[in-house]
């Protein structure tokens, strides 16, 4: 069955609101990242999510601590057979960057060997000298925000 992951680009303090992952071990599965990344805070769509701009917010909650409105749909690409992911323009409402409260916060054993977990404002200038995954969300956002 195939998998959908949502994500959400939130403006803050003149950049964005990204993940920042660190010290990923790798993984027998060649198509994981590892190492040191960024990555929008977002992830799998659950089935108590009533659509997929909800499974943002709710995301974004729990890995941020922070409201946001779910504005519009910026981005979206397929891998054949396995994932649906989609990029949502969000807005900030109210909440503390850093304050989420997910299941990689919770010292859970199963996320141990996932690193470590860092919401952080990346510069809008400093985006393309970033390592930004998927690649091609990156590509998108440099390419539509002349960046």
């Amino acid at each position: 069955m195939k998998r959908i992951r949502v994500a959400g680009l939130i403006e803050m303090d003149n950049g964005y609101a990204l993940m920042h992952r660190k010290n990923v071990k790798k993984s027998d599965d060649p198509s994981k990242p590892y190492g040191e990344y960024y990555v929008f805070p977002g992830g799998g769509l659950e089935e108590s999510d009533k659509n997929l701009e909800a499974g943002v917010a709710r995301e974004v909650l729990e890995e941020f601590g922070i409201i946001v409105d779910v504005k519009e749909k910026l981005y979206y690409r397929e891998i054949e057979n396995e994932l649906d992911e989609y990029l949502f323009r969000c807005e900030y409402v109210s909440g503390t960057l850093g304050t989420g409260t997910g299941p990689e916060f919770s010292g859970d054993p199963k996320y141990a060997d996932r690193g470590e977990y860092i919401p952080t404002i990346i510069s809008k200038k400093d985006i393309k000298n970033i390592r930004l995954i998927p690649e091609e969300f990156k590509k998108n956002l440099i390419r539509d925000l002349n960046l």
